[in-house]
């Protein structure tokens, strides 16, 4: 078995399939070893691990490739967590500057506009009061020509109405005997 399949495997399973195996392979050694020919000289008989020594070496190699396997994945989670700290802290850089640079620019715009209305209003205010002074002066001095007018015409009125009244004053007066009127009349021959 290959370490890159004893990553893949959890350790029970390995120590399950070790303990199937090994008795074969146990059998085999042991066959081949006891089995000697006359002409070859006796070869030392070298011990075989026992199903539980086998098991524990297995065992030990998964648990090994596991660690191996964690520490790999753990100084990968690290790296790739400290590639996106530092990008999140970039784009939050780029982000602070650009939401300045834009927010100054609004600053910028809003102080310029302000300004634009605060001069038109100014203009517009100025026209506003001369146009309302210009307006009270001409409505002045229309009222003013009014009213003389209609004193005028008033007096006009008045004049006339008083001439009107002179006259039928005289009128009467010339009827009634013993009036400046009566007597005039009498002396214009006009009774």
């Amino acid at each position: 078995m290959t370490t890159y399949n004893l990553r893949a495997l959890p350790a029970a399973l390995i120590v399950a399939m070790a303990a199937i195996g090994l008795p074969a392979v146990a059998q085999t050694s042991a066959t081949t070893t006891t089995t000697t020919t006359a002409t070859t000289p006796a070869m030392p008989a070298t011990t075989q691990p026992t199903v539980t020594e086998r098991a524990k070496e297995t065992g030990k190699e998964a648990v090994d490739a596991t660690e191996r396997g964690a520490k790999k994945a753990y100084h990968a989670t690290k790296n790739t967590a400290e590639k996106a700290a530092d990008a999140t802290e970039h784009g939050a850089k780029k982000a602070y500057r650009k939401t300045k640079e834009v927010g100054g620019e609004a600053v910028d715009a809003t102080e310029s506009g302000a300004k634009k209305a605060y001069r038109k209003t100014k203009e517009v205010g100025g026209k506003a009061v001369d146009a309302t002074e210009s307006g009270a002066k001409k409505a002045y001095s229309a009222t003013k020509h009014g009213v003389q007018k209609a004193g005028d015409a008033t007096a006009n009125v008045a004049h006339k109405t008083a001439d009107g009244m002179r006259t039928a004053g005289d009128k009467i007066g010339e009827k009634i005997p013993g009036t400046e009127q009566n007597e005039a009349a009498k002396a214009a021959g006009k009774q």
